[in-house]
């Protein structure tokens, strides 16, 4: 797993009843963008150390532009 500061980290839910998190990638602490990762919580507005487990991906700030409907 690679990132960039800016990009989103995803955490899918074990459970049907938990939202999946989903974070902003704030600090790297590699320079080739491994983890682990500072990441800003949106839902709770804090920040953690994040070690991405296997339930977790990355969303590139390109990857999100490009997704957006072109007017």
């Amino acid at each position: 797993m690679k990132a960039a500061i800016g990009d989103r980290l995803i955490v899918e839910s074990a459970h049907d009843h938990e939202p999946r998190r989903i974070g902003v990638i704030t600090q790297l602490r590699h320079d080739d963008g491994s983890p682990p990762y500072v990441v800003h919580w949106m839902d709770s507005e804090h920040e953690t150390l994040v070690y991405p487990g296997p339930d977790a991906h990355v969303v590139s700030k390109q990857e999100r532009e490009a997704s957006l409907p072109r007017p």
